[in-house]
C-alpha cells in the first residue's frame, strides 16, 4: 500500500489534518452519524456556510471552513444510498473519492481524512465500500504527488479490521 495511506481507528472530528471529508446528506445541514458528529464539533458558523452552498449532489463534493475543528477546512460529499447495487452505487461512491481528492488537489490541501462515507445509514456493504475507497484513494495519489496523506479514521474495530485486511495488498488502480 502507498506510504501516504494511513488507517486508523479514531473519531474524524479529532484528527489533524488540512480537510476532514464528512459523508454529509445532500442538504448539507446537518443529520446523524459522522455528519452530526462535525457539525458539532465544528460549531454553528459550519451550518451558517454549509447554507449558502445550496447543497450537494450524490457523488460530487464542496468544501467549507473548519471552523472549532482541529482540520482547516471540511470537504463534504453525498454518498449513495445503498439499493442492492443496481442503482449505480459502486460508480457514485467511487466519484465521491475522486471528488473529495480532485478538490482537495486543487485548493492545495496537504493531508486529507475520510470515514467509510455510506456504510453507516446509508448500508452500503462495507467490504465493497473499503475496496471502493482504497482503489480509488490509491489511483488518485499515483497521479498527485501534491497529496502527502490521506488517512482512513475507522469509527469502529470492524471498519479497521476491513481496511487493513483489504489494503494488505487485495486493492489495484
Amino acid at each position: 500500500m502507498d506510504e501516504r495511506i494511513e488507517i486508523i481507528e479514531g473519531d474524524i472530528t479529532r484528527v489533524v489534518v488540512d480537510a476532514i471529508v464528512n459523508a454529509a446528506n445532500s442538504t448539507l445541514l446537518g443529520g446523524g452519524g459522522v455528519d452530526g458528529a462535525i457539525h458539532r464539533a465544528a460549531g454553528p458558523d459550519l451550518l451558517d456556510e454549509c447554507r449558502g452552498l445550496h447543497g450537494c449532489a450524490t457523488g460530487e463534493a464542496k468544501m467549507t471552513r473548519g471552523y472549532k475543528l482541529p482540520a482547516g477546512h471540511v470537504i463534504h460529499t453525498v454518498g449513495p444510498i445503498w439499493s442492492g447495487g443496481a442503482r449505480n452505487e459502486d460508480e457514485l461512491l467511487a466519484n465521491c473519492y475522486r471528488s473529495c481528492l480532485r478538490l482537495a488537489a486543487e485548493r492545495g490541501i496537504k493531508t486529507v481524512a475520510f470515514p467509510a462515507i455510506s456504510t453507516g445509514a446509508y448500508r452500503f456493504p462495507l467490504q465493497r465500500a473499503v475496496r471502493i475507497a482504497l482503489r480509488e484513494t490509491k489511483a488518485f495519489l499515483s497521479e498527485h504527488p501534491a497529496i502527502e496523506k490521506v488517512v482512513f479514521v475507522c469509527f469502529d474495530q470492524d471498519t479497521l479490521q476491513a481496511y487493513r485486511s483489504l489494503s494488505a495488498g487485495e486493492v489495484s488502480p
